[in-house]
């Protein structure tokens, strides 16, 4: 258990560490040597010679939100988390992420857990209703197989990789003059690697990669073709094939990914009819990544790996973004009701209901007011979120009754009068608390 503790602290302390480069804006080659390090430790967090599932989880937050990006946050970490949970992971507490990472480690048959993970992400990803999203699909080995055919040599691959896959950014004739005016391509390499990596769609391009003269020839590009249609099969039967697009432009930037790697983009509405839809960013990634974990093993151990990363600080701004543009409100609270008064001096008889409710099991609270202002307690309740207000006031007393409103807008209220005796078990019939059955 001490050296586990150990390795945790370790895991945190080199999580900081990447945190702290991508906050300086260092060097990519310097980030992915601390992120390699950091997976390293990762993965020594776990067993390797069984099937295992882990979550690396991004503590809710302590930094300065306010109470409405608060609940953002919790709503769209619940959503994750509880799918994690139902694909079986172990959640693991680090508070230095911040990405939510799912990764699955040891030796299966191929592209099963490719193929969950690519369902968790399209699960996540629908839950959390952002808009419709793509998740474009590729394999290193079918790129490294695509620029050997092509006539770019070995020294040439990681960098000629890295233009590529700007090709969600830029057009093919700027990543040509990068290619051929910036890293010394000849023009005709770039001209035949344009005629691939333009291309995408589902397993008919695969199967029609699978009959190219050239690419079919190449051992790797082979292997990953043959491991995409067998991964399109799979995809098929979880229901997500619609989803997935088989992507040659997508490359990934790590050297440390062996196989499948895919990345989910939002789409945009295209402007004009017929036009294709148009993908506004990255929001999740991930990929196989099979010779990291074995190259830091103290015993040499090889531990294959696939994982996927889920990038929740745009997710919360996509989420806050459309709030506000719909201008709908969020809950930042579980309270059900709020105990209001209507005059003035009415503090004690609002401590007594307060109470009353607690002690039935209802969630509610009241401003720390002696005389609060009726107009500031519905506005405290509209901007929480807060359902239901129960209002007392002198002739509600006389008549032993509570007001209670429903608090949707200022421009929909539906108020009505509850005898106090019944106030518990209206409230609990509205919030759909189980009633009390005596």
């Amino acid at each position: 258990m001490a050296e586990r503790a150990a390795l945790e602290e370790l895991v945190k302390l080199q999580g900081e560490r990447v945190r702290g480069l991508k906050q300086q804006k260092a060097s990519a080659e310097l980030i992915e040597e601390e992120v390699a390090k950091l997976l390293k430790l990762k993965a020594q967090l776990g067993p390797d010679e069984s099937k295992q599932k882990f979550v690396l989880k991004t503590p809710k937050g302590t930094r300065d939100y306010s109470p409405r990006q608060m609940a953002v946050r919790e709503k769209v970490f619940d959503v994750i988390i509880r799918c994690f949970k139902r694909h079986g992971a172990e959640v693991i507490d680090t508070p230095v992420f911040e990405l939510k990472d799912f990764d699955i480690a040891g030796n299966f048959d191929p592209m099963i857990p490719d193929a969950e993970c690519l369902k968790i992400m399209c699960e996540i990803l629908s839950s959390l209703q952002i808009g419709d999203f793509l998740v474009k699909v590729n394999d290193r080995r079918i790129l490294d197989g695509m620029f050997a055919i092509c006539g770019v040599s070995d020294s040439k691959f990681r960098t000629i990789c890295s233009s590529v896959d700007k090709l969600d950014k830029v057009s093919w004739e700027e990543v040509k003059n990068e290619m051929v005016g910036e890293k010394g391509l000849a023009p005709e390499v770039a001209d035949r690697i344009g005629d691939y990596v333009q291309q995408h769609g589902g397993v008919s391009l695969v199967e029609q990669l699978l009959q190219d003269p050239k690419l079919s020839q190449n051992k790797q590009a082979l292997e990953g073709l043959g491991d995409l249609k067998l991964l399109f099969e799979y995809l098929t039967l979880f229901g997500i094939d619609d989803k997935i697009s088989f992507d040659l432009s997508l490359a990934r930037g790590l050297d440390y990914y062996t196989g499948v790697i895919y990345e989910a983009v939002l789409l945009q509405t295209p402007a004009q009819a017929g036009e294709e839809p148009l993908g506004v960013g990255s929001v999740a990634a991930g990929g196989r990544y099979d010779g990291l974990v074995g190259m830091f093993d103290p015993k040499g151990r090889k531990v294959p790996c696939v994982g996927l990363s889920i990038g929740v600080e745009r997710i919360f701004s996509i989420v806050e973004q459309r709030l506000e543009a719909l201008e709908e409100k969020i809950r930042t609270t579980e309270t059900q009701v709020l105990v209001a008064s209507a005059q003035k001096k009415l503090l004690e008889e609002r401590l007594k209901l307060v109470s009353e409710l607690w002690d039935a099991g209802i969630k509610a609270e009241l401003l720390y007011k002696k005389n609060p202002k009726l107009l500031n307690q519905l506005q405290y309740c509209e901007e929480a979120g807060i359902p239901l207000v129960a209002i007392i006031g002198e002739q509600e007393l006389k008549d032993g009754v509570i007001k209670l409103r429903s608090v949707t807008s200022r421009e929909e209220v539906r108020e009505v009068d509850v005898r106090r005796e019944d106030l518990v078990e209206e409230i609990k019939r509205r919030t759909g608390q189980p009633l009390c059955i005596c």
